[in-house]
């Protein structure tokens, strides 16, 4: 039996082409109302967007090839037991070193398992004029059908964390620690391959809306409790009528 992964931290990676890494990294940081950290890394490829109380738990990474996407970082004490719990619960190895651990899911969505830093505070969201206060507080993970259930169970037994029936019934969250910055949400989707998307919390959701189109987003759908948007290069994402202090939906 393998030893569970006990979790400090969370932090979502936007990965970002390189020849529109700037103009990105700029919308994004003026979404979540942060700042950006100095570059590291060998070619200068990382950065954090810093809020201003708490421990960073969003980060953007410049690509050299593809459109990009979303990955998850899991933040964890012990590195090489983690990782063999992964990989015993069907997790896939893409790369190892000693300081991160590249893995895709059983249905392929990318994460990596790092050492944690000692993060622990997590960020208050933020007071826009007019009174809406919003974060960005949530992964989405986009499953195909066919690998829905599997993907719920390797998500819910890696994480540790139960996991909850979702408003509709293509939609399940693992209930976090009330210290974790991220909420982990999985969707089922009729496309063929794994995803993962952005969301946002926001207590007005039109007026969130209007302030991102402001900065160069559009609207692609509008459901009850979420609107579909695409950032400048298309790169989808969802702003959400939740509590943005417990990610709860309104009256929950």
């Amino acid at each position: 039996m393998t030893t569970p992964v006990t979790i400090k931290w969370l932090t979502a990676f936007l990965d970002l082409p390189a020849d529109s890494f700037g103009p990105e990294v700029t919308f994004w940081r003026a979404i979540a109302g942060s700042t950006v950290s100095p570059a590291r890394g060998v070619d200068r490829e990382f950065a954090s967007l810093e809020p201003f109380n708490g421990d960073p738990h969003l980060r953007v990474q410049r690509v050299k090839e593809g459109p990009g996407g979303v990955h998850l970082d899991i933040h964890v004490d012990d590195l090489r037991e983690s990782t063999i719990h992964a990989k015993a619960l069907g997790a896939n190895v893409v790369s190892e070193s000693k300081t991160v651990v590249v893995l895709r899911s059983p249905a392929g969505f990318p994460f990596c398992l790092v050492p944690w830093q000692g993060e622990h505070e997590r960020s208050r969201p933020i007071r826009w004029p007019g009174d809406t206060i919003s974060i960005i507080d949530q992964l989405c993970i986009d499953v195909p059908e066919a690998d829905f259930e599997s993907e719920c169970t390797f998500w819910a037994t890696l994480t540790n964390w139960a996991w909850r029936q979702g408003v509709m019934p293509e939609f399940r969250n693992l209930q976090r620690p009330k210290d974790m910055p991220l909420r982990i949400l999985l969707q089922r989707v009729g496309s063929a391959h794994v995803g993962g998307h952005l969301d946002l919390a926001s207590t007005h959701p039109e007026e969130e809306v209007a302030r991102h189109e402001g900065w160069g987003a559009r609207v692609l759908e509008q459901q009850r409790f979420w609107t579909v948007m695409a950032d400048p290069i298309g790169r989808r994402y969802c702003i959400t009528h939740r509590n943005p202090r417990s990610g709860n939906l309104p009256d929950n």
